[in-house]
């Protein structure tokens, strides 16, 4: 009775569990490869099901499965290869021709089949460690490079800043002082003497914010509330609000509990205060209004303040250079004031932004996490 082909079919699959499968290209380790590859994808499969990606952790349990099939089979191979060497060399007339083609032939297979299940994986993982040493210790290198090019940067404009806000009122003063000596019983000299004053006053005023802006202040963290800190800010510039006719606006949804230093938080809000209060003197804004807002975030773990106002607004450059050190648009500024807010921020883990339209006023967005540390005490 003729074989039917799906007869066949079955024969050969069945007969692919306990020896090579010569018929198909690779043999096991094809084999074993494509099993292990289909049953990472079923994980895959189950976990996209349920909801969520693989986790590292559960990536590295999948490689670390499929290494170790790859193994299993490996002995399943050799086994299978030692007996049945050993039966070919227990029968007459076949170990002396057929023994060593087929010994040969199997042995090609096997070898291969042991480089890629124990050799293979360990080189793998060596070559591609190496290769993300090199390529990470390269772009670590070109970061380096670019960070001090970039401090550099700063220190020469922070500097060409400093030498600017100092030696312009000390000239000043010093001309002054010139015009009282020139002619002692002037009756300006008194006028003159309270400018010079008034110069000096602002190079001290400099000095002193230059000096806060870079030290490293302590902080004394505790448990507090932001609507605490910025009540207390209004109410130091309460008098400044009331003789400019600002109205304040208070949005405040939670109490804005936080780990922080009060005094510095306190700051941060008596700098963004002030500097809208200036903003509004200086454009003579009709109808002034200032809005602070406090809430928290959908998690529960992070606060977050606006600050806004109807002011004059800014254009995208200044919106850009506004924390830098010296940089400012008012007339009688140190431009230090925004710097050092963003540097409170900074040293209690959080983030402040801004966002502006010229005409249309400015809003500053902060962000704190509830439990902040220092950037130094994190490390």
């Amino acid at each position: 009775m003729p074989m039917r082909w799906d007869d066949w079919d079955k024969r050969r699959a069945s007969g692919r569990s306990g020896r090579p499968d010569w018929s198909r290209p690779g043999g096991v380790d094809a084999r074993a490869a494509r099993q292990a590859a289909r049953e990472a994808e079923r994980e895959r499969r189950r976990a996209r099901r349920r909801g969520r990606e693989l986790s590292p952790e559960e990536e590295t349990w999948l490689e670390a499965r499929r290494t170790a099939e790859h193994k299993i089979r490996f002995i399943q191979h050799l086994i299978s290869y030692v007996l049945v060497m050993v039966l070919l060399s227990w029968i007459p007339g076949v170990r002396s021709y057929v023994a060593p083609i087929v010994a040969l032939a199997w042995g090609i297979g096997l070898a291969s089949h042991f480089f890629q299940a124990i050799v293979a994986p360990d080189l793998r993982r060596k070559w591609v460690r190496g290769e993300v040493e090199r390529q990470v210790s390269r772009s670590v290198s070109r970061q380096r490079v670019a960070l001090e090019d970039e401090k550099l940067r700063s220190l020469e404009e922070l500097s060409a800043s400093i030498a600017h806000e100092i030696r312009n009122p000390i000239t000043a003063a010093k001309s002054l002082v010139q015009q009282l000596g020139e002619d002692p019983g002037s009756a300006e000299n008194v006028e003159y003497a309270q400018i010079a004053l008034q110069e000096l006053d602002r190079v001290e005023r400099s000095i002193s914010h230059l000096l806060r802006y870079a030290r490293e202040e302590e902080m004394h963290p505790e448990k507090m509330k932001l609507v605490d800190a910025a009540e207390s800010a209004l109410e130091s510039l309460r008098e400044r609000c009331a003789s400019a006719g600002v109205k304040l606006e208070r949005d405040f949804d939670v109490p804005g509990e936080l780990v922080g230093d009060r005094e510095q938080l306190r700051r941060v809000f008596i700098n963004l205060v002030g500097n809208a209060l200036d903003a509004f003197a200086e454009a003579k804004t009709q109808a002034p209004v200032l809005r602070i807002a406090i809430g928290e975030n959908l998690g529960g773990n992070e606060v977050w303040v606006r600050v806004a106002d109807n002011g004059p607004g800014m254009d995208s450059d200044t919106q850009a250079r506004i924390f830098k050190p010296f940089f400012t648009s008012k007339a009688n500024g140190t431009g230090l004031g925004l710097a050092i807010t963003r540097k409170l921020v900074d040293a209690h883990g959080g983030e402040i932004e801004v966002s502006s339209t010229p005409g249309q006023g400015s809003e500053f967005t902060l962000h704190f996490p509830k439990h902040a540390q220092r950037p130094e005490a994190a490390r």
